[in-house]
């Protein structure tokens, strides 16, 4: 993240460097005339040095400029737009050195840009504002893009999780128990679990854990079924194991207000599922998968089970290990929430790796595809709670995704359960993998005919579908389209009309 401190160093580095070439000075040139060395200059361009009152007057003096200029954070119209760009939230949350981008190069470079691609940093600044993005939001698309460029696979946290199994001699492929977890913590970190106090606090009962650090207590809600407790405590062994210390206590995070706080929290996460998984069994799993000869709901449902993890977890899990083991890169994830008159559904979270995949756009208000697996999933688990009064377990279902208008198919899973808090809200996860050559070899059920396969569009407002049987809303963007074409047809034929007249 770039700090204030360094955004000022770096404007006044750029004025610096901005005056000494409109003067056409070398910097052998400005030294003899400031008896700044070379080296103190360079720094100072670079924004690494910010020099002290009298060397300043030295440097507004050999440059001919004005104090208050060089020490003001405004610029002339040649540097304004990189002045905007370092005011913006963008290089002040965005983690460019994650990426392995020097700030202070990035800034060199786009000083020596002509005036279109400065036009352009204006134009991306305009469209952050007028799109309200916040820090928030960088942080978040900052992370995804992080996972995209592991491929959604990091070795160091599968080393830290195997060495962590070795040391409890945990080898067996079972799942784990809250108590052998509780177990760990106590004795590796002395960590207490408390799982009686939220409950007694009106205001708390919400809030699913809460690890107080003073105290080495983690509290948890009781509320919570074993897979999910079994998260909890996972998690809380990644951030210990890892010596994460910039993170959030609670389980969810109310505020995202840095990115090292965000990516620790992904990175606890991550090794909570892959403690639970273990890779070389999820590799295993996937191998058995490659065998069956038609999509099987029921195995793939008793994979929860047998690992005691949620859904969102099972899925992320594959999401890990099928771009690294089975080079099946091209996947997305959707998670979806809707209320009780299930009216809207919600996209809570999007993930894309290798490309953005045609199920996307989470930011538009409009109606996603009914057709979706994510979608008519929790419509087929809602209509299951009106017949059966007794609670209902997670429901899994499989189709191919034929996008229409594209030559993309995806082959997606799809996990659908009530929520934690409320039996009459729901939410969804699925994973989405494009259907090339590489897929069909390795699932060689998806040869099967008896895969349910839709066309499917993104969102009703867009769709095309004339017989969908599923459309929430008329297809309002094609149609003023149409209206468009007819109108612009008209006065092509008004045109061609006139011409013949005279």
């Amino acid at each position: 993240m770039l700090k204030a401190i360094d955004t000022v160093k770096l404007i006044f580095g750029l004025k610096v460097q901005q005056l000494r070439k409109e003067r056409q000075l070398s910097y052998q040139q400005l030294s003899e005339k400031t008896k700044l060395a070379i080296s103190y200059l360079h720094n100072i361009e670079k924004g690494k040095k910010y020099p002290k009152a009298d060397k300043i007057m030295a440097l507004a003096d050999a440059l001919d400029s004005d104090y208050n200029y060089l020490v003001s954070l405004q610029a002339d119209k040649k540097l304004q737009p990189i002045i905007d760009l370092l005011h913006s939230d963008f290089l002040k949350v965005f983690p460019l050195e994650l990426f392995g981008i020097n700030t202070p190069k990035l800034i060199e470079l786009l000083s020596q840009a002509p005036s279109n691609v400065n036009a352009f940093i204006s134009t991306v600044i305009k469209i952050t504002r007028n799109f309200n993005m916040q820090g928030e939001d960088f942080y978040k698309a900052a992370l995804r893009s992080y996972q995209d460029l592991h491929d959604n696979y990091f070795e160091d946290i599968e080393k830290a999780v195997n060495q962590l199994r070795d040391e409890q001699d945990i080898s067996t492929k079972r799942a784990l128990s809250s108590q052998e977890l509780e177990k760990i913590l106590l004795k590796k970190y002395q960590i207490h679990v408390n799982r009686s106090y939220l409950e007694t606090q009106k205001t708390l009962k919400e809030v699913r854990s809460f690890f107080a650090k003073s105290q080495k207590t983690l509290y948890i809600n009781k509320e919570f079924s074993i897979a999910q407790e079994n998260f909890l405590l996972a998690k809380e062994l990644g951030f210990q194991v890892l010596k994460l210390k910039d993170r959030p206590y609670e389980t969810r995070m109310t505020e995202v207000d840095s990115f090292d706080k965000l990516l620790n929290n992904f990175k606890a996460s991550y090794f909570a599922v892959a403690f639970l998984m273990n890779e070389d069994f999820v590799i295993e799993e996937v191998e058995n998968m490659a065998q069956w000869k038609q999509w099987d709901n029921d195995a793939f449902l008793a994979l929860l089970d047998r690992y005691q993890v949620t859904p969102e977890m099972l899925l992320q899990r594959l999401a890990n290990i099928l771009p690294r083991h089975f080079g099946i890169k091209d996947i997305f994830f959707l998670r979806f929430y809707t209320n009780p008159a299930i009216k809207k559904f919600i996209m809570t979270k999007e993930m894309h790796l290798s490309q953005l995949h045609d199920p996307h756009a989470n930011q538009l208000d409009e109606h996603y595809c009914r057709r979706w697996i994510s979608i008519s999933l929790i419509r087929k688990l809602r209509a299951m709670q009106s017949i059966e009064e007794e609670h209902i377990e997670p429901i899994v279902d499989a189709q191919i995704s034929n996008y229409t208008g594209t030559s993309n198919s995806y082959f997606a899973i799809a996990i659908a359960k009530t929520s934690r808090t409320s039996i009459e809200e729901s939410v969804s996860v699925t994973i989405g993998l494009l259907i090339n050559n590489k897929l069909k070899k390795l699932f060689r059920f998806l040869e099967n005919n008896k895969l349910v396969v839709r066309e499917v569009n993104t969102t009703c407002e867009r769709c095309p579908i004339s017989d969908c049987g599923a459309r929430a809303i008329e297809p309002v963007f094609l149609q003023r389209k149409k209206k468009r074409e007819y109108i612009k047809s008209a006065l092509k034929d008004l045109k061609k009309n006139t011409a013949y007249s005279k």
